[in-house]
Order: structure tokens, then C-alpha cells, then sequence
């Protein structure tokens, strides 16, 4: 019988740092429904005309910076082509693909050449650990969309969360080895924000808070963002024998201050006043190093923490292709 595949899935970058392709990707990333979830004719407005000309050239010039750390190339784009790589050598039950939401290469693209292998099955795992609808979401509805046009649609499988396997909480504590934990005065978890709209559609009540978020997974929200992360937090915690006072969960990359909070920048401003002068920050909901951890933490928030009065910030690296993450995505698609 052929081989099973596994379709690896990141979010996707521009296909290069000029104008124009910036603008491409984020009019596509922007005009997801399940990004910006507003009717279309006000998206394609608030989008095409108003967002993408203006964000374009700024985020051309963040996205050059970031390239140019990464040897000319998109970060993103080298980490998930190295960790297919990587996952095809160091096993044999799947034959490993990858694709991106947006952009290159595309979910079509991998799918046709899916196609030609003929798999027993397939299996899609999003390389974003913590449900979201803007997120793994998306990618099953782009999937399933594409595969719906195919005459032959093989046996199905889609993995839409694993923020506290074993294996992936294992695999950011060996991220973290090379770090003194006693050298820091606070541990960040920061996590991408999302709309707090968003984080309530996930209730039959649509309402999040009351829900114990904060402290513990339960039967209503399971598939809660908030609560996913505040439990990936606490599981890397425990791990490293870090006392709940020692660290905070904060939101980053807010589009308006109607998203999660604490946010990230704020907390850190204000940490230095606080005696808080050494922080070490994570960032899990980011399985592979991008534009917000290596910019947005380890570059912009380095910066305002020391203008704030702090010390030193330093920022966990992705597991990008790390042995440990190899690992955990054999285990994560031989459990599921």
C-alpha cells in the first residue's frame, strides 16, 4: 500500500520584500473571512483600499530587515522547507509535503503534488499548536475547499491542536536549555493576540469570560485560544520549575486595544518600574521564527524595554527545525 502523507501547513510570507508582493500577501491574508471577520464588501474596502496601500511600504521595510538576518531569504519559509526536510529523513511512515495559507507555495500546490504519490491518507497538521479559527480554522476550510474540486479524495485527517502534547512542551524546554532562568527576573509567555470577538464565537454564549480561562481546561473551552495558551504556559512552567510568580501570559501584535490582553508591550513598559529588570521571553504560539518573534520581541520590544529603564531582554528561539520539534510532530501525528 503507498505511503500515507503529511502536509505540514505555516502561515506564509511575502514572496519577496518589494511592494507589490507585500501587498499581495497581506490583501490575501487580510481578506480571509476568518481574519477579519466583517462582511465582504466592507473587508475588500477596509482592505484593498485603506490597509494594504498604506501598511505595504512599512511592512516592506520590517520584512527586508528580517530577510536580511536570515541570509536574504524569508525565515519562515527556510525553517518549514528545512523541518520538512528534516522529517523525511528521520522517519518513514509519511512521505512529508508542506505549503503555506497564503502565498507561496500554496496549499494547491502541495496538493498536486500530493496527488501524484497517491497516499493511503492524509494528514494536515497546521504548525499552530493553539486552535484558532483565524488559524487552523482557515486552513481546513482552505483544504477541504481544494480537495472538494478532486475526483479521488483519500482518507482525511486534520490535526487542529496539540498546545500540551508531551512531545511539544518537551520540545520548548529543550529550546530553552541554554538559558540560566536564575539570571531573569520574570519569564513572558507572549502570544499572538486575537479580537476578543473572535475568542467568544467559540461559546454557544458568546462569552469568554467566566469561563476559568486563566486557570484551567474544561469542557467549554477546550478549544479556546486564551485557555489553550495559559495552559501551554503553565505545562513549559512546570517543566522548568518555574514558580507561577515568576512568570506572566501576555498578547502581542494587537490590531486594536479590543483584543487580549495583558498586552506585551504594555507590561513590559512597565516592568522596569517595578524592580523587574531582566526578562526572558517565549513565544509558542510561533513554531517557527517570523517577523513577530524576531523583530516584534527580539528587536522592537528589546527596545522599548530598555528605554523603559529595564536591563536586558532576551527571547527563546523558535523550534523552528530543532531535533526536539522533529520529534514532537512524529509524535503528535502518530497519537492523533
Amino acid at each position: 500500500m503507498n505511503k500515507p502523507a503529511l502536509l505540514l501547513i505555516n502561515l506564509g510570507t511575502p514572496n519577496s520584500t518589494s511592494y507589490f508582493d507585500v501587498f499581495r500577501y497581506l490583501r490575501e491574508f487580510l481578506m480571509d473571512g476568518r481574519v477579519i471577520d466583517v462582511p465582504y464588501f466592507l473587508r475588500f474596502i477596509l482592505v484593498t483600499l485603506i490597509i494594504c496601500p498604506i501598511r505595504s511600504f512599512s511592512s516592506g521595510k520590517i520584512y527586508k530587515k528580517l530577510w536580511n538576518l536570515s541570509d536574504g531569504v524569508s525565515p519562515l519559509l527556510k525553517n518549514t522547507e528545512e523541518l520538512t526536510n528534516k522529517l523525511n529523513q528521520k522517519q518513514n511512515k509519511y512521505t512529508v509535503f508542506y505549503a503555506m495559507r497564503y502565498q507561496k507555495p500554496s496549499i494547491q500546490e502541495a496538493l498536486d503534488k500530493i496527488k501524484l504519490s497517491n497516499p493511503s491518507e492524509l494528514v494536515i497538521l497546521p504548525l499552530f499548536p493553539h486552535y484558532a479559527s483565524a488559524t487552523s480554522g482557515s486552513v481546513f476550510e482552505e483544504v477541504t475547499k481544494r480537495l472538494s474540486k478532486e475526483w479521488v479524495i483519500p482518507s482525511f485527517k486534520f490535526i487542529s491542536q496539540y498546545y500540551d502534547h508531551p512531545s511539544f512542551i518537551d520540545a520548548w524546554v529543550d529550546a530553552a536549555k541554554d538559558f540560566n532562568f536564575a539570571e531573569y527576573d520574570k519569564v513572558i509567555f507572549s502570544y499572538h493576540g486575537l479580537p476578543n470577538s473572535q475568542v467568544d464565537k467559540v461559546y454557544q454564549d458568546n462569552q469568554c469570560d467566566g469561563k476559568n480561562c486563566e486557570h484551567e481546561i474544561n469542557k467549554e473551552n477546550h478549544y479556546c485560544y486564551k485557555a489553550t495558551v495559559y495552559e501551554t504556559s503553565k505545562l513549559i512552567a512546570e517543566k522548568l520549575s518555574l514558580h507561577r510568580d515568576k512568570y506572566e501570559v501576555t498578547f502581542q501584535s494587537r490590531l486594536t486595544n479590543n483584543w487580549l490582553e495583558p498586552f506585551s508591550d504594555n507590561v513590559l513598559k512597565a516592568m522596569p518600574a517595578q524592580g523587574i529588570k531582566k526578562v526572558l521571553v517565549f513565544s509558542p504560539a510561533f513554531t517557527a521564527d517570523c517577523l513577530e518573534t524576531v523583530i516584534e520581541i527580539g528587536d522592537e520590544y528589546q527596545e522599548l524595554f530598555i528605554e523603559a529603564g529595564g536591563d536586558r531582554l532576551d527571547y527563546v528561539p523558535s523550534l523552528n527545525f530543532s531535533d526536539a520539534w522533529v520529534q514532537a510532530i512524529i509524535d503528535i501525528t502518530n497519537s492523533k
